[in-house]
């Protein structure tokens, strides 16, 4: 029996490598492995051949850094993002002063339709 398919019923202590335990017919069992370590089967890792295999390793080696013309993209593209939101808040908090401006005139005024600047150029000008 191989180390790496050996189980150990956990119920009578029987050593056996079926789903069921053949003495009592138990179900749990726990791999050898866990107590006895298994040394790698294979003296050498196999070598790999595919493309697609070393598409793969090429991307995940940590050696590998990003062109300095993606990240010069990708941090131009996060400030003209960054700029855009601040303008949008800029305009949406100067809208927001000009309807606090508007509301907090009186009434009469805004339903006339006259300004502060009308009713002054009414009182400077000189009687003829």
């Amino acid at each position: 029996m191989q180390l790496q398919i050996a189980r150990l019923c956990l119920d009578c202590d029987e050593v056996h490598s079926e789903q069921h335990c053949p003495v009592c017919a138990s179900e749990a069992f726990a791999y050898l492995t866990r107590w006895v370590p298994a040394p790698e089967r294979r003296m050498r890792p196999r070598e790999t051949t595919s493309p697609v295999a070393d598409v793969y390793r090429e991307l995940t080696s940590p050696a590998a850094a990003a062109p300095g013309r993606g990240r010069l993209l990708t941090r131009s593209a996060l400030g003209v993002t960054a700029i855009a939101v601040a303008g949008w808040i800029w305009r949406w908090k100067d809208r927001e002063d000009e309807r606090d401006t508007a509301t907090s005139q009186s009434p009469d005024r805004v339903m006339k339709g006259e300004s502060d600047q009308s009713r002054v150029n009414r009182r400077v000008r000189p009687s003829s």
